[in-house]
């Protein structure tokens, strides 16, 4: 006898046939459930299994069903059959089952999605695990509350038209608009259309997530409304293609020597060099060299020829020192502790900068730098 068939005594058995009590016969259908669900089954433990599996799905008491269908929801001893008949069950029984079981195909899925129940849409919206066809069709057939929950639901696969299926015909619901703000991933149409409909504070959080166009970021950055909404040099620093955000930046005239500098203090020194090198239209690799690798002239004949105003020099002389500074120490200067860091090393300097760049700069430094986030098998 298996370890299996030893766990369904004669007594478990005989209690769920012969029990006229359905408290009792649903208590013995638990019992045999889980037992099934954690035994190590041989082929023909598993048909043995089926076996009662059936039985308990044609149980005239909905108590006993629903014992059956919560213990094994996730198990994947449910037949793709018997799971399709739970589907035809009440919601107590059929809501577990549609929720978790593996037994279902994509298309036993999108048909329950097309039958137009609204608890069942949300069981399908919150599954584990919500594959890109699946998704696709509750954007396109599912009710308000399945389509909030598929938003929120990162282990949905959600594609782009899907998502701007949602937005299409959600884009009036305030919760379903944050939810998607809020997903994982979103790609730059999506991100941008989320912007134009979101509320003052879902869109921080859009534009500080997730990289938006140049022409989007410096139009929101225009908005005196909005000034805490974007940050350029926040975007810069996510933009897959700096040299084409700051060309962007320069036609629209706000590549300016403030942006810079606030670039610069607060480390992006990238940004700063893509910035010299488009004002004093040379390639970056020279730009590069003038800054970092051509004596104490270099920085200045670059800053000259970009058109920078004599006045801020120092300034900018002080933070590229900095750099140069935190750098020779063996700071990593890719993340945001260093960043912060050197915020505080350059305030610390008091440069000549406008008042302005100084109180956006101490803004800034207020706010603590994002935590260090280490793997789990890190030393």
């Amino acid at each position: 006898m298996t370890a299996f068939r030893a766990r369904l005594t004669e007594i478990d058995i005989r209690r769920l046939i012969k029990a006229t009590d359905d408290d009792d016969r649903a208590a013995a259908a638990h019992k045999l459930c889980r037992s099934m669900d954690r035994g190590e089954l041989t082929q023909e433990d598993r048909e043995a299994a089926q076996k009662i599996i059936r039985v308990l799905a044609n149980d005239a008491a909905e108590l006993v069903r629903r014992a059956m269908a919560v213990t094994l929801k996730a198990s994947d001893l449910i037949p793709n059959d018997v799971a399709r008949r739970l589907v035809l069950d009440v919601d107590s029984v059929a809501l577990p089952i549609i929720g978790s079981s593996p037994a279902f195909t994509d298309d036993d899925l999108i048909e329950i999605i097309q039958a137009g129940s609204a608890a069942r849409q949300i069981a399908i919206a919150a599954r584990s695990k919500v594959s890109r066809d699946v998704a696709d069709a509750l954007s396109v057939d599912g009710c308000e509350p399945a389509v909030r929950t598929l938003a929120s639901n990162d282990n949905a696969d959600l594609s782009e038209g899907s998502m701007g299926q949602i937005v299409d015909r959600f884009g009036d619901t305030p919760e379903i608009i944050t939810a998607l703000a809020y997903r994982q991933v979103l790609p730059l149409e999506i991100t941008e259309r989320l912007i134009a409909l979101a509320g003052e504070a879902v869109r921080e959080h859009l534009v500080s997530r997730h990289a938006v166009a140049p022409e989007t970021a410096i139009r929101l950055a225009t908005f005196a409304r909005e000034r805490a909404t974007i940050d350029l040099v926040d975007q810069a620093a996510q933009s897959a293609d700096l040299p084409q955000f700051v060309a962007q930046l320069n036609a629209r005239k706000v590549l300016t020597s403030s942006l810079l500098l606030r670039a610069l203090a607060r480390g992006q020194m990238v940004m700063f060099e893509h910035g010299l090198a488009e004002l004093a239209a040379t390639p970056h690799a020279r730009a590069w060299l003038m800054i970092h690798d051509a004596g104490p002239l270099g920085l200045k004949a670059i800053y000259d020829r970009a058109g920078m105003p004599p006045r801020l020099f120092q300034a900018f002389r002080a933070g590229v020192d900095t750099w140069r500074t935190l750098q020779a120490e063996g700071v990593d200067t890719s993340g945001d502790a260093f960043r912060h860091k050197m915020l505080e090393r350059f305030l610390t300097q008091r440069p000549n900068a406008p008042r302005d760049d100084l109180a956006y700069l101490m803004e800034r430094l207020d706010q603590k730098p994002a935590p260090v986030v280490r793997a789990a098998n890190a030393a």
